[in-house]
């Protein structure tokens, strides 16, 4: 379990974690140690910085770019000053950003460097003024340790005019000014385009994340000893969760990857000896035809959650990777959507159930009713799957007509059909 049961917003767990281990790694990037410290104090600079632009508390901030340290960085400085995170996908064309920001109105963007040209063509026609640029290259070691993504390796370019230099900005020392939160306080905005129409923004509290992070933590026990690998783009919600969120509530050090690729995450199971990997059930199969793979030692995983996508985690394919992670207990990881924060349920280790997604998880309510007359189903009975508990979004942002029909008295209407075996397994 985390250190402190008495659950906080994520960014105080990140100065909890730099407070009381300050020099202990909090990240490796290719073979960059990246402290608690250097998070904290990075992350507050970042967070001076945008107060210094007018950011308010409550004020969206929209992050466009891929995996890497900066993200995590720029993730928690708009939270520690309580303005609201808003993550663009970085494969957004022109369009798909221009309508998420002018649905946010949003005037500042934190955007990877080669993704401007993507921020340029939209700069006019949304109420963006500010745009801070990460570079991926800038926080790599001299000798990476595992193999890099081609596109890190592309020289550096100089920043266009009117855009700031993140790098320079989390060297600058400065400390925000401190803004009160509440749990209830919206944190971060997650796009959906739910079942019908355009994209739209999941309201999501400080609090969901604090609990929904907590309740995965101690499903699958991850405790600050953990060496915890993520691949899984940070952008997204589950991603995020265990690459952003996982990592600071635990105090665990994550071994964080720009994107998959088989070689380089065979050599960071090996090299950094992770013990807690959440991947995509392609990923596993990929990993398997790495060559000389069988040669590699996977001995510290312990637990592998994956989920199905492309492909399904089934038995048979979870007893084929058990030769190359011998230690693991794998399994379907959950089920969950943008509107609930995920994790809704969990998979028990020792009770795995095949062609499920597990449990209800602690502290939260699902329920299967009949999508007509919102009847509860016995087990068997295939209906709708709703869902009560912490981490239930606010609602949409300015669409409360979106909101009224799938946030009713307390329950998300997921929209997706589903049943409950006779021992509860969703």
């Amino acid at each position: 379990m985390a250190e402190s049961e008495t659950l906080i917003p994520l960014h105080e767990a990140l100065r909890r974690n730099a407070r009381n281990h300050p020099e202990r790694d909090a990240y490796i990037w290719y073979g960059q140690h990246i402290s608690w410290r250097q998070m904290d104090e990075a992350s507050d600079a970042v967070a001076a910085r945008l107060q210094a632009l007018g950011v308010k508390k409550g004020e969206p901030v929209a992050l466009f770019m891929n995996n890497c340290p900066q993200y995590i960085v720029a993730h928690y400085a708009v939270q520690k000053i309580g303005a609201i995170v808003c993550p663009c996908g970085p494969l957004n064309k022109e369009h798909e950003l221009e309508y998420q920001l002018n649905d946010l109105q949003a005037r500042v963007i934190i955007a990877a460097d080669v993704l401007l040209p993507v921020v340029d063509k939209v700069r006019s026609t949304t109420a963006l003024q500010h745009v801070l640029a990460v570079r991926y290259a800038d926080w790599l070691p001299a000798q990476p340790t595992l193999q890099l993504p081609a596109e890190l390796l592309a020289p550096v370019q100089p920043l266009p005019q009117g855009v700031e230099s993140v790098w320079d900005i989390m060297h600058s020392g400065a400390r925000p000014e401190p803004v009160a939160v509440s749990m209830d306080d919206v944190a971060l905005m997650t796009y959906t385009s739910g079942t019908t129409g355009l994209p739209k923004g999941a309201m999501l509290s400080f609090g969901a994340a604090a609990h929904k992070t907590a309740g995965a933590s101690a499903a699958t026990g991850v405790n600050d000893q953990d060496m915890l690998l993520a691949v899984a783009p940070l952008y997204h919600i589950a991603g995020m969760s265990m690459g952003v969120n996982m990592p600071v509530h635990s105090g665990a050090t994550c071994v964080l990857l720009h994107r998959f690729d088989p070689l380089a995450v065979a050599q960071a199971l090996e090299r950094y000896r992770v013990s807690w990997w959440y991947s995509i059930a392609p990923m596993n199969v990929a990993l398997m035809q790495v060559p000389g793979v069988e040669k590699m030692d996977f001995s510290a995983l312990r637990r592998n959650t994956v989920t199905s996508f492309g492909i399904t985690y089934t038995e048979d394919l979870a007893q084929k990777w058990r030769r190359f992670a011998p230690n693991a207990i794998s399994s379907e990881a959950a089920y969950g959507l943008s509107e609930t924060h995920t994790m809704d349920t969990f998979m028990p280790g020792d009770a795995i159930r095949w062609g499920t997604h597990g449990k209800p998880a602690p502290g939260n309510e699902i329920r299967v009713i009949d999508p007509e007359t919102g009847a509860p189903l016995a087990p068997n009975e295939v209906g709708e799957i709703i869902i009560r508990g912490p981490g239930n979004f606010k609602g949409y942002w300015n669409k409360p007509e979106a909101t009224a029909k799938t946030l009713k008295n307390g329950w998300v209407h997921t929209g997706d059909m589903g049943k409950f075996d006779e021992d509860g397994y969703l």
